[in-house]
């Protein structure tokens, strides 16, 4: 189990993180979520190590990532790992296997030939969706305990995406590896992740279940006989309204069915309930609490 207590971190004169507390239980994959500059990176190197927190600490099975028994277990991928000029994805991989001796070479050749990578390639020739592959392929070469990856899907291909998420459920399922994984793609966390947990003005404001976290937002399209007025929904719990003539579009904070019901008390001539999704949800609710317009 991963547990974060009371952590607390600052760059330059700017607090990132504020007394983040939180306990990750291990064979969970967990999105991490949040707008531009919202911490993720940074509780991610806290999490593995590269940071040392101002205040508070980060435990795995009540060991610090700072401690050489722990970093064994723990994998960091970053939005731009290190590569030098010369190096191959074969030399890549024998330069981690001195950190990681446990590594597969097996899985990692798979991968890659799954991929279509030259394993003799010169890396700085990829495309960076190919580099990113690369790293991919390390990493659950790897097969830590312990699996951090910062903004994994970006640059791939939808092909090069499913491979990804289906060689991370495997691994979960046969290793039993804890992922934290954080991506502003909140479409490919939806299907994929068990818990997220949402970084917002530098605290963790919600985490949990995400199919229980959208099911408690609903949204509804309706049209009126007379022109409408943004005042008729007043005592709505509104995360977003949109009001075009006769015409209305609202995400509502609640279960759809006591909201349907109020809805109907409004007469509308059309009520219809539409699907909302991890992103949209995401978005209003970031826009309801004014950190974005």
């Amino acid at each position: 189990m991963i547990e974060i207590k009371g952590l607390t971190h600052s760059l330059g004169n700017k607090v990132i993180l504020q007394g983040i507390d939180i306990q990750i239980p291990d064979n969970t994959i967990m999105g991490l979520v949040g707008i531009n500059g919202a911490g993720k990176s940074t509780l991610l190197r806290l999490l593995s190590g590269v940071y040392l927190p101002d205040q508070g600490s980060v435990l795995y099975d009540g060991v610090s990532p700072a401690e050489v028994s722990a970093r064994e277990k723990i994998f960091f991928l970053p939005d731009d790992p290190y590569y030098t000029a010369t190096m191959t994805p074969l030399k890549l991989f024998d330069f981690y296997k001195t950190f990681y001796p446990q590594m597969d070479k097996s899985a990692f050749e798979t991968l890659l030939h799954q991929y279509a990578i030259d394993l003799k390639g010169k890396m700085r020739n990829f495309s960076k969706g190919m580099r990113r592959q690369v790293f991919i392929a390390l990493a659950l070469a790897v097969r830590p305990q312990y699996l951090l990856l910062d903004e994994a899907f970006d640059g791939l291909d939808p092909l090069s995406r499913k491979l990804f998420k289906d060689a991370i459920i495997a691994l979960v399922e046969d290793a039993r590896t804890t992922v934290i994984i954080a991506s502003h793609s909140l479409r490919e966390l939806e299907d994929f992740c068990d818990r997220f947990m949402l970084l917002d003005a530098a605290k963790i404001k919600y985490q949990g279940d995400i199919a229980e976290h959208v099911g408690s937002f609903c949204k509804f399209e309706l049209a009126f006989s007379e022109l409408a007025d943004e005042k008729m929904f007043a005592h709505f719990p509104l995360c977003a309204i949109s009001v075009r003539g006769h015409f209305v579009q609202v995400v509502l904070e609640g279960e759809s069915e006591p909201m349907k019901e109020e809805l109907l008390k409004l007469n509308p001539v059309v009520m219809d309930e539409m699907p909302l999704d991890f992103e949209e949800m995401f978005i209003h609710d970031v826009q309801k609490r004014g950190d974005r317009k």
